[in-house]
């Protein structure tokens, strides 16, 4: 097995946890913390689960395998990802990275669309596609309210078309 993959360099390596380097783990770097975690932290719980008996003695043994094959595989299925993404041609990669940029602009909004004066709640608080009371209806889906406000119903046409009224 080659390390052409590996991403610690080998003078770092001797300063790796022991459980990193036992392992083998190449892609997966775990620091001292999250070893002793890995490793005394999976002992620790066995231990108490025998001691209250939830499970039998052999779980002190079974457990930090259990743990550490664990770790091992995500270790070897972040080599796969990784081997295929290299794989990966460039401009490939220059596409999805241009179709995950965040698009920023502005939004058109139509001269004739207001809103209400007594905010989103007088309109919000009724029963899907109600009118308001005192509201007149105009062509294309447009209304009024008593005081002579156009705004627009969401389920009517829209206010898009500058034909429209």
């Amino acid at each position: 097995m080659t390390r052409a993959w590996s991403t610690v360099a080998t003078d770092e390596e001797r300063y790796r946890p022991l459980y990193a380097r036992v392992l083998g783990l190449r892609f997966v770097n775990p620091g001292g913390v999250l070893c002793f975690l890995f490793f005394e932290g999976a002992v620790a719980l066995a231990v108490l689960l025998a001691l209250a008996e939830l499970v039998s003695w052999w779980a002190v043994l079974v457990l930090p395998i259990a743990v550490a094959a664990m770790v091992k595989l995500n270790d070897v299925v972040a080599e796969m990802v990784v081997r295929t993404a290299a794989q990966v041609p460039e401009q490939e990669r220059d596409r999805f990275r241009r179709q995950m940029e965040p698009v920023v602009g502005r939004a058109r909004v139509p001269t004739s669309a207001r809103a209400l004066p007594g905010g989103a709640t007088s309109i919000g608080s009724l029963p899907r596609g109600a009118a308001p009371p005192s509201a007149r209806a105009w062509p294309g889906g447009a209304t009024t309210d008593s005081r002579g406000v156009r705004y627009h119903h969401p389920q009517r046409a829209t206010f898009d078309h500058p034909n429209e009224q």
